[in-house]
């Protein structure tokens, strides 16, 4: 058996650039990796277990979850028990990290590849911290910065395609704070303002939205109830 980790991703920026004629949305965006992460253990045989606090009612055990698709990808066949505790639709991307682990463990590293199973796998196969760019398949490595970041993830999970169609139907608005999701994430789901007002007043910081959300987070250690202290790691 194989214990790899897959740590959580943290977009600190995204500006949409444009649309491709297949309807895929261009970004320019900051990604780092973190210390906050779900835990796979790799072994013979086949199948998906999922357990932890995140667990069976975030990640499919059909045939079509990422980390399936990432052993197609790779040409490997393995049972992989999940221990999830990036939670699902929070704008993590932990199914793309989870993916990632399996490239990462069966030697695979082309980004290109990893981001036809899902655009942010390909950061999460690097990780570290880079500028990311095209769909999420141009990877430009930046060099390595500590930080620390409180997180708040509310009890609301948030449709990545839903909130890229909202900023569709609303004419593409720009962000006044690094994310140019943000409106649309809370045209979509209103009550995102409330956890965004809490973090705010715990920490004095106005928060940021991470990617497509739900997850709002700001620089610092503010712990608390529902929040994640985590510190960014260097590239895998």
């Amino acid at each position: 058996m194989t214990t790899v980790i897959a740590p959580a991703k943290l977009t600190m920026s995204l500006r949409m650039t444009g649309i491709r004629d297949d309807g895929f949305h261009l970004i320019d965006a900051e990604m780092v990796s973190l210390d906050f992460h779900d835990t796979l253990e790799i072994s013979a045989g086949s199948g998906l277990e999922v357990v932890g606090p995140a667990g069976q009612e975030s990640v499919g055990s059909d045939d079509d979850n990422l980390v399936t698709r990432a052993l197609r990808l790779c040409g490997r066949e393995a049972h992989v028990r999940l221990g999830k505790r990036i939670p699902a639709g929070a704008g993590l991307g932990g199914g793309s990290s989870d993916a990632a682990a399996v490239l990462r463990w069966a030697g695979y590293d082309d980004v290109v590849g990893a981001a036809s199973i899902g655009a942010d796998v390909a950061f999460c196969l690097r990780g570290g911290r880079a500028r990311v760019t095209g769909i999420g398949e141009i990877i430009e490595p930046l060099p390595y910065a500590e930080q620390t970041f409180t997180l708040l993830t509310p009890p609301v999970m948030c449709s990545t395609p839903a909130v890229y169609a909202a900023w569709d139907r609303l004419g593409g608005p720009t962000g006044d704070h690094g994310n140019d999701l943000e409106p649309a994430a809370l045209d979509v789901a209103p009550e995102l303002a409330r956890w965004r007002d809490e973090l705010a007043e715990a920490s004095g910081k106005r928060p940021r939205l991470a990617g497509s959300g739900s997850t709002w987070f700001v620089e610092g250690a503010f712990p608390g109830e529902g929040r994640v202290v985590t510190t960014t790691v260097p590239e895998q």
